[in-house]
């Protein structure tokens, strides 16, 4: 049987793509924060499901995880290792927290790092275990390729994780080992559907306070009309299995305005944006 790990398993893309890894006949160990996260799932998923608790900033717990995925495995490779946990963080660069901008690296960029340092042997790298070897699913956003205002800590963590996402596929091609990118538009996942609950008051005396009311609405709306988390299951789906994958998917439900936003100038990009979201300096 084929086993694959994800992180960030408890809601959004990772729930639904151990969902359909799940009734695609996978293995599959998901990792939680929360008990009660571990629970609810083992019984929506059933025996094939085995629970991970761990902080992916957390070396000690993943690397304890590791332990237990590598006696699950008995001596076999891991099939997948889909990194996908991950938060968002909103503020603009001169007054969003250091403390802010480092939570955001840690759990988008640093906890990819650890989990691939932890699970990348049971993939393949360790000459010791026996059968295919496995692949890495980095789990980006077309924030990665493209830097919004307001959300800068974001699209940083997601433009480090395309930088390392291909520096690792070169490196890993020693072993065997394929990493390929997933990066999505905006999807119907509780990482947007929480805008809401994003506490914007600490720049309430900010020139950019208005501009960020709009970023919380916008997030909403992302959050209530984006893609939906399956749409990008099947893609790391096709991803941990077709025989020669592409090396990056971007999937999103206008594929054209990212288009349009590659090809025009950045400088009449940066007008489009900025008068969008009261950015623009007074006449």
């Amino acid at each position: 049987m084929k086993s694959v790990v994800i992180t960030g398993a408890s809601t959004g893309i990772g729930w639904a793509t151990a969902k359909l890894l799940l009734a695609r006949s996978f293995r599959v160990f998901g990792s939680v924060r929360k008990a009660a996260d571990a629970d609810r799932l083992k019984s929506e998923f059933g025996a094939h499901f085995t629970p991970l608790m761990f902080d992916v900033t957390d070396e000690a717990a993943v690397l304890a995880a590791a332990r237990e995925v590598r006696t699950a495995l008995n001596g076999e490779t891991l099939t997948g290792l889909v990194n996908n946990a991950g938060i968002a963080v909103a503020g603009p660069v001169l007054e969003l927290a250091a403390d802010e901008f480092r939570r955001q690296m840690d759990v988008n960029v640093i906890g990819p790092i650890i989990a691939t340092q932890a699970f990348g042997p049971l993939l393949g790298s360790d000459p010791q275990l026996k059968g295919a070897k496995g692949r890495i699913v980095m789990i980006s956003s077309v924030a990665g390729k493209n830097g919004n205002p307001l959300m800068s800590a974001y699209s940083a963590s997601k433009h480090a994780i395309e930088g390392l996402s291909e520096s690792l596929r070169r490196e890993l091609m020693l072993f065997g080992i394929d990493v390929v990118i997933i990066a999505p538009g905006a999807v119907k996942t509780p990482i947007w559907g929480k805008a809401e609950e994003v506490d914007v008051s600490p720049f309430r005396n900010s020139p950019f306070f208005p501009a960020l009311e709009s970023i919380r609405k916008l997030m909403r709306q992302l959050g209530e009309n984006g893609l939906p988390p399956e749409k990008i299951a099947e893609r790391i789906f096709e991803a941990l299995t077709l025989p020669s994958p592409k090396v990056r998917y971007q999937i999103t439900s206008d594929p054209m305005r990212h288009v349009i936003t590659s090809v025009l100038p950045k400088r009449m990009v940066d007008k489009i944006i900025a008068k969008r979201l009261g950015l623009m300096p007074p006449a």
